[in-house]
């Protein structure tokens, strides 16, 4: 009996021991080799990774470089702008502000900003509300307008106010589309309730008592710091270096630059439910309000997905699905020449940062990997088959491919060149002007100097645009002069494939010569 009780006793006390060891999570230097290779595989310049787990920073990896063709690395407190994951901290700007009885989710947007509007509707814009702007539900399609702020040196009053002009892409609440003219607006809100910039209001009420010390809201203040990484365009299969963006007067969009260091603090805050050491900045109320999903999206339920995905929607500035039936929440953000993504499962007290400074980045590549390798959810390799439907999608991609190939040779525009010259204007946005110099025509965006360029006949009375300088997110264009029936110039057509900066929406009428 006693050894039959002593077989138990040691066996028991092996399955603990087994059990013990399964819960010691994953092979950190396998996860790093996993990234590092990542990193290659997809030749994105350089990235940092950080994983938190049970309210510590558990993992960092640091892969690539700051720049290309420079010898520099980034480390975890190399500065990345994470672009549209600050959309969350405006979110949470806002529920401190409903804290404090300075608003409500349900206020109008029109109450406090008078000028705003939309589609020349005023009964739309008169029931706009807060909760409309942060959940991408007031009508406009995705990226709508984002031709009126980008590279802009507009304030972003009057980017809201051009905004009123866009066109209606489905009925008030009756869909998604991802507006980042909206979260402008709440930036301007923000102002105007509290007197003080959302920058100023990021800074004291997030950064500072988070001790997010590296964490800026603006570009501006860069000249201040170092260990800065170099963002990265990509044409033709080539990574190159630009220059930092200013997105300062669009900061509740997109204009934090953090590390992973500081993102780990901010992901720690959130999965501990916006309480920080003994105080609580967030009450439950604003917690439940920002993760509870305000539009939903289609989910198949007939099939299977890798996620093991039931539900799909958008809250107050954060993304919500499941991961294999667990809470997902995140964001992703996209930056001229950086794609970073924030994700987090707070059942299991798990958040993974990436920060990338390239365009073709492996961001959900590496958040699903690790998600799979501290839950044990599966053991499929995300990187090889993203990349995979990565490259297929840039392969399939022929826009640009098939306006080239139907160019016409040996054509000449229909009128003289000094015809084409003249101030055109858009409601969307204001004056394009073509100038002419010499044999040569220019373009000029008044609001926006930065996307001037050459105008360089392509066939017809259709001419290529040679931008000035180098973009992230377009390359090849052109741009057709329209005439009526007497040959007489009266607009512009903008053709520039891509997926995020759209200039047909501009549709230009010609003024004056």
């Amino acid at each position: 009996m006693k050894k039959l009780f002593l077989f138990f006793t040691l066996t028991l006390l092996f399955i603990i021991d087994l059990s013990a060891q399964s819960k010691k999570g994953p092979d950190l230097k396998k996860l790093d080799a996993y990234f590092a290779k990542m990193v290659q595989d997809w030749d994105v310049p350089g990235a940092s990774i950080g994983i938190v787990k049970d309210g510590k920073l558990v993992f960092t990896g640091n892969y690539g470089l700051i720049e290309t063709g420079k010898p520099e690395k980034p480390d975890e407190n190399t500065l990345y702008a994470i672009a549209s994951n600050s959309k969350a901290f405006t979110s949470a700007i806002i529920g401190l502000l409903v804290q404090e009885g300075k608003l409500n989710w349900n206020d109008r947007v029109k109450d406090h900003l008078p000028y705003f509007s939309l589609y020349n509707d005023p009964w739309i814009s008169s029931q706009v509300t807060v909760r409309d702007i942060l959940s991408h539900r007031v009508g406009l399609g995705t990226f709508s307008g984002d031709v009126i702020w980008y590279k802009s040196e507009m304030s972003a009053e009057n980017m809201i106010k051009l905004a009123g002009k866009l066109p209606q892409a489905y009925d008030f609440r009756a869909g998604y589309g991802y507006s980042n003219l909206m979260y402008i607006t709440a930036g301007e809100l923000i102002k105007k309730i509290t007197g003080k910039t959302w920058g100023e209001n990021v800074k004291e009420r997030i950064l500072i008592p988070l001790e997010m010390n590296r964490t800026l809201t603006s570009a501006r203040e860069l000249e201040s710091t170092n260990n800065i990484t170099t963002p990265h365009g990509r044409e033709n299969d080539i990574n190159f270096p630009i220059q930092f963006e200013d997105w300062n007067e669009i900061g509740a969009t997109g204009g934090i630059i953090s590390s992973v260091t500081d993102v780990a603090k901010w992901m720690i805050f959130n999965l501990n439910h916006g309480i920080h050491g003994k105080d609580t900045l967030l009450t439950r109320s604003t917690r439940n309000m920002v993760w509870t999903p305000h539009n939903n999206f289609p989910v198949d339920h007939t099939r299977k997905n890798d996620l093991g995905r039931h539900f799909s929607g958008y809250g107050l500035g954060w993304n919500l699905g499941d991961f294999h039936g667990k809470l997902m929440v995140g964001h992703t953000g996209g930056f001229d020449g950086m794609i970073t993504a924030v994700t987090m499962i707070p059942e299991e007290n798990l958040g993974i940062v990436v920060l990338t400074n390239g365009h073709k980045s492996p961001i959900m590549a590496a958040t699903y990997y690790a998600f799979d390798q501290f839950l044990e959810t599966g053991t499929k390799d995300w990187s090889a088959d993203l990349l995979v439907r990565t490259n297929e999608n840039q392969k399939n991609d022929t826009r640009i491919a098939d306006m080239k190939a139907k160019r016409v040779m040996d054509t000449k525009p229909s009128l003289p060149l000094s015809t084409y010259a003249g101030i055109f204007h858009t409601e969307v946005y204001g004056n394009i002007i073509v100038t002419i110099e010499g044999e040569e025509l220019l373009l000029e965006f008044e609001n926006s100097p930065r996307l001037s360029a050459t105008l360089q006949h392509w066939h017809y009375d259709v001419w290529e645009i040679v931008w000035d300088e180098k973009h992230a997110w377009f390359s090849f264009g052109t741009v057709k002069f329209q005439t009526d029936n007497d040959m007489k110039v009266t607009g512009l057509e903008f053709q520039v494939p891509n997926d995020d900066i759209f200039f047909e929406e501009l549709k230009p009428r010609k003024v004056s010569n």
